[in-house]
């Protein structure tokens, strides 16, 4: 399971012209199931993500969690997250979980995250997204779960 995580001062995710959730301060989780992955690769990197210390404190060091600053949580499904550009022009995508075990991790990962963490909001599986933010550092941090 991979994931890119911005530190936002606010994200949305649009469909179709309509916003379909967003968060102010916070983390944009871009999360890829991959083939092989478990819900108890899910359940680590939901706790990696929650725990990890990448908000300034007092003094302006990283030092701080998503929870500690009562940030929310945007998560956007991104399976091209599984890309393997290195033969071609064309990048594959065949690591990527197929589409309904992509779909049940997602939505495992966001059931888990809304149980453990007040402000959760998420894009929609599948669909055209438009995902606008404001990166705060910026600041982005790729994850990866392995077995």
């Amino acid at each position: 399971m991979k994931a890119i995580l911005q530190r936002v001062s606010s994200a949305r995710v649009d469909i179709d012209g309509r916003t379909v959730g967003g968060i102010d301060a916070g983390l944009l989780v871009l999360l890829c199931a991959e083939r092989g992955d478990t819900d108890a690769q899910a359940d680590r990197m939901l706790a990696k993500i929650l725990k990890l210390r990448i908000f300034s404190d007092d003094a302006g060091k990283m030092n701080l969690s998503v929870q500690d600053v009562g940030g929310g949580l945007l998560v956007v499904s991104q399976f091209t997250l599984a890309a393997d550009a290195s033969a071609g022009n064309r990048p594959s995508f065949t690591q990527a979980a197929a589409p309904d075990e992509g779909r049940r991790l997602y939505e495992y990962f966001v059931s888990k995250a809304r149980a453990a963490h007040p402000v959760v909001a998420t894009g929609e599986f599948g669909a055209d997204m438009k995902v606008h933010l404001v990166n705060d550092g910026p600041v982005t941090i790729p994850l990866r779960m392995t077995p």
